[in-house]
């Protein structure tokens, strides 16, 4: 698949929020781009430093962290 898309957490970038690699896009921002009816083709032509892995991996860290806060709750 190419070079590994990965979510990094910096306090000094974006408040803290999980980012994409190399940029300052958080996850929340591209969630949040999703749930307004962007379609992902949409995002990459206003961000073109994403790629559909980055917005791939944005949805996999949303649902891994709300796996966890379902696990914690029991």
């Amino acid at each position: 698949m190419g070079t590994e898309t990965f979510i990094t957490l910096d306090r000094n970038k974006r408040g803290g929020r999980p980012t994409i690699r190399g940029t300052r896009i958080a996850v929340v921002d591209i969630l949040g781009w999703l749930a307004a009816g962007m379609s992902h083709e949409e995002i990459i032509s206003d961000f073109p430093e994403l790629r559909e892995t980055d917005i791939r991996a944005a949805l996999a860290y949303a649902a891994d962290r709300e796996r966890h806060s379902l696990i914690a709750a029991e």
